[in-house]
């Protein structure tokens, strides 16, 4: 039990990630996790939940935890945690979170996040030495496996985000969020997925429609080249997916008698947008499936039938759903913004929901558009089989006295 892997939000795709690390590390590790429920009150008092629960070991190398921990407060409870190597997991930036309601932010959350990841002056100075970083301004310059430089961005910029692949770990400095993918080559066709989460939602039972197509039929014969496109939406039910952008754009097609279906995945948490429940009653017929999937290969089947998956999400660090759609052979259209221009090339995105209604709008006239496209972009590297090493080798490092 080397590696200590602790997660505060149990669920989604901090789930998904912890999962895969365990069962990569096998007897290797120990996971502690609180259930994926009321994220404001685990981020503030995790630490103290933990600084009692975890169990002391003298084998404990490694701390790997998401940055809904305060790490800064449980290496404090806990000094024996604190001496170890500590790999902190960003699945967001709450500095730049898009608050909900026009309110005074609650800077608990951006505050925890610089307590967890700040570097002081001499760690920086250590930096230098031990990896061969040279410090630019704000920025480092690391030297990768293939001699090439890369500019890695310090927490200085609130809106810093690293580059494709894993940052050293060193303090400070960004772990990516690449879901554990698994490579195209080992999965069933048009299905190369992770774990999608598996815990369930209360909140959208009586709204939960299941597939009865059978898809091998539907990806075959006329009936797949006629049927209406087919729009995927797989994304939390929250605002800062927004939600209202992506609907307001539908009910425009359908304003226009264009033909679609629409299939509104993710999850769901107690509080629930207002537009959902609209946006299911106005579009009446064209809804083909609307809630959450628990069943992974459901889920998969879905984004297998659908034609083109969509973002309109305000705040992304990655968006596996995206990547899990492409893999699925969905055609993918997000937001010119975010981290979505280091990963999709430039003809998947649109600056406006103009720009994304026009879209939709010449493929629900010509569906056989995107039925027929063969994507332009590479999705090997978030793959398990391109990742995985660099996580073993990221958990496989020997604390250092100067850490």
């Amino acid at each position: 039990m080397s590696v200590l892997l602790i997660e505060a939000f149990y669920g989604g795709s901090h789930k998904q990630l912890m999962d895969l690390l365990q069962e990569e590390l096998q007897d290797d590790c120990v996971l502690c996790t609180l259930p994926a429920k009321k994220w404001h009150w685990k981020a503030r008092t995790a630490a103290l939940y933990f600084m009692q629960t975890v169990p002391a070991s003298t084998n404990y190398r490694i701390l790997f935890a998401s940055s809904v921990l305060n790490l800064a407060e449980l290496a404090a409870l806990r000094p024996d945690l604190g001496k170890l190597k500590k790999v902190l997991y960003f699945h967001e930036n709450q500095l730049a979170y898009p608050v909900q309601k026009c309110q005074e932010r609650d800077f608990q959350y951006g505050y925890n996040q610089i307590l967890s990841w700040f570097m002081p002056e001499h760690k920086l100075a250590h930096l230098e030495k031990v990896i061969g970083a040279k410090r630019n301004g704000d920025a480092y310059q690391l030297e990768d496996l293939s001699g090439q430089q890369k500019s890695r961005a310090l927490m200085k910029n609130s809106n810093a985000q690293c580059e494709s692949g894993l940052c050293e770990a060193q303090p400070g400095l960004y772990t990516t969020q690449h879901e554990g993918l698994p490579s195209p080559l080992t999965a069933p066709a048009r299905s190369n997925q992770s774990e999608a989460s598996e815990s369930t939602n209360p909140c959208q039972e009586e709204d939960k429609q299941h597939l009865t197509f059978n898809l091998s039929d539907i990806l075959s014969g006329k009936d797949y080249q006629q049927r209406p496109l087919h729009v995927a939406w797989p994304h939390r039910w929250e605002h800062d997916k927004d939600p209202e952008t992506f609907f307001k754009v539908l009910m425009k097609l359908k304003e226009k008698d264009l033909p679609f279906h629409v299939s509104v995945l993710g999850e769901a948490f107690t509080e629930i947008p207002d537009i959902f429940s609209e946006a299911k009653k106005a579009l009446g017929s064209s809804v083909l499936h609307w809630g959450y999937l628990p069943s992974k290969d459901d889920y998969f089947q879905a984004l297998c039938m659908a034609d083109v998956v969509i973002s309109t999400a305000k705040h992304e660090f990655f968006g596996v759903a995206m990547v899990e759609a492409v893999y699925c052979g969905c055609y993918p259209l997000c937001p010119k913004a975010l981290v979505y221009p280091e990963i999709f090339p430039a003809e998947y995105l649109y600056s406006t929901p103009e720009q994304l209604f026009k879209r939709l709008q010449n493929f629900c006239k010509r569906p056989d558009i995107v039925r027929k496209h063969l994507y332009k972009g590479e999705t090997a590297g978030f793959s398990w089989a391109a990742l995985g090493g660099k996580f073993r080798s990221l958990l496989a490092a020997e604390p250092r006295e100067d850490l």
